[in-house]
């Protein structure tokens, strides 16, 4: 039996062309329309078909380790002050992070369809690691693209990807990132939709993507809505979510639309905005086509995309999911930044005072929930998705704080 606070509803669905507002639609190839429409026939499928949501919620729960609790983070509270700040642990799921939500939907879909090989961009690593990790149990092939320097930066991940199977491919173009492995992927799928299932981590890309992805995930923010009413007794004042694509934003933030819960994104502001090396789509991009849908994204006068930086792989993004573009111009999502140096502060600030490490992409959406809940009161309750672990952070921030934590220790 589903507990029946996973609500399989599809509330505020895109139209037919899977638009949220102006955002969204299908840019792609021509030899994508078709492969775009079967796959879109085939979730709506799938998703009305009762076997296949009780497969996937027996692996969610006997696999990935689902419900995920719900913590409140008392000493970071009293440290901060102001409001208390409860974590949804989406770093204790099997794998690390929340991406594995996301891949055992898709996984299941690509078996369904009867396709053998699947594919997926990377750029922290985590989608790739819950993709091969997918294969691996579903007996699939699979390729997964990086960017050359995240597979550098994020070694830990690539080891994992090649552990379970996986053929890791680097890309060396553009600038060696998430953007350019996405690119790549989309290349080989053209090639090869026939035989291959594209799995997509974050709710960008063509519709029915940012559709599909969107409610792979909900079940993060349905289950903190339901933890939160049974440990306060109330809904979070404010709900808080990191955003590069937006998968774990829009896992957590989607469930609180129609509820008075102030919702939050926070993007990579890197060095400063100012600084132009960032990877703030929402906060200073403009409306362009990028990646298959009309989103907001970095580009230059010329139209061509803009280079980004981010301490975290995972927001070193030039683009964000469209549903998240159309939230933020309707008036249903506020938005915050937050720069390396904070993210980074946050990091640490979190693992002394809880003993939690988070992945420093999550560390974004800490840096702006301790801001916030400082400025509120002991009766609100500010709600930070935590949406990985930082093992795979390990070498980045040791190369940054080794000095500053030896010195600490001598």
């Amino acid at each position: 039996m589903i507990d029946p606070i996973y609500n399989l509803d599809i509330s505020h669905p895109p139209d037919i062309n899977g638009h949220f507002g102006r955002f969204g639609g299908r840019f792609a190839a021509e030899t994508l329309m078709g492969p775009l429409k079967e796959l879109e026939e085939a979730f709506y499928e799938a998703w009305q078909d009762k076997k296949f949501h009780e497969e996937r919620f027996h692996l969610l729960k006997n696999y990935v380790g689902r419900a995920t609790p719900l913590y409140h983070a008392e000493r970071l509270s009293k440290e901060v002050g102001g409001a208390r700040i409860y974590l949804k642990r989406e770093d204790l799921t099997h794998t690390g992070a929340h991406k594995i939500n996301n891949t055992i939907g898709q996984g299941l879909l690509a078996h369904r369809m009867g396709k053998k090989r699947v594919i997926a961009e990377t750029g922290a690593g985590q989608h790739g690691v819950a993709t091969a990790t997918v294969a691996a149990m579903f007996g699939m092939q699979c390729d997964v693209y990086m960017g050359r320097e995240d597979t550098e930066r994020q070694a830990p991940n690539v080891f994992r990807m090649k552990l379970l199977g996986a053929n890791v491919i680097p890309v060396d173009s553009g600038s060696a990132t998430l953007k350019d492995a996405l690119n790549e992927a989309m290349r080989d799928w053209v090639a090869s939709c026939e035989s291959t299932f594209y799995i997509i981590g974050t709710v960008a890309g063509p519709h029915p993507y940012p559709l599909m992805v969107r409610q792979f995930h909900v079940i993060i923010g349905q289950e903190a809505r339901a933890q939160c009413l049974a440990q306060t007794g109330k809904l979070p004042d404010v709900a808080i979510a990191c955003v590069g694509g937006g998968s774990n934003a829009m896992g957590l933030l989607h469930p609180f639309r129609d509820d008075d819960v102030r919702l939050v994104a926070v993007e990579a502001a890197g060095h400063g905005l100012e600084s132009g090396e960032h990877a703030a789509s929402l906060a200073a991009g403009r409306a362009g086509i990028l990646h298959g849908n009309l989103t907001y994204l970095l580009e230059n006068d010329e139209g061509q995309i803009q280079g980004t930086h981010s301490i975290s792989a995972g927001l070193d993004y030039p683009g964000v999911g469209p549903e998240l573009a159309a939230m933020l111009e309707d008036g249903h999502l506020d938005l915050d930044t937050a720069t390396d140096s904070e993210a980074l502060e946050a990091f640490k600030t979190l693992t002394r005072s809880e003993g939690i490490i988070p992945a420093l992409e999550s560390s974004h959406a800490l840096a702006s929930g301790i801001r916030i809940a400082a400025g509120m009161n002991p009766d609100q309750i500010v709600l930070i998705n935590l949406s990985g672990r930082g093992d795979k952070d390990m070498d980045t921030v040791f190369n940054l704080l080794r000095g500053e934590i030896e010195g600490d220790q001598a």
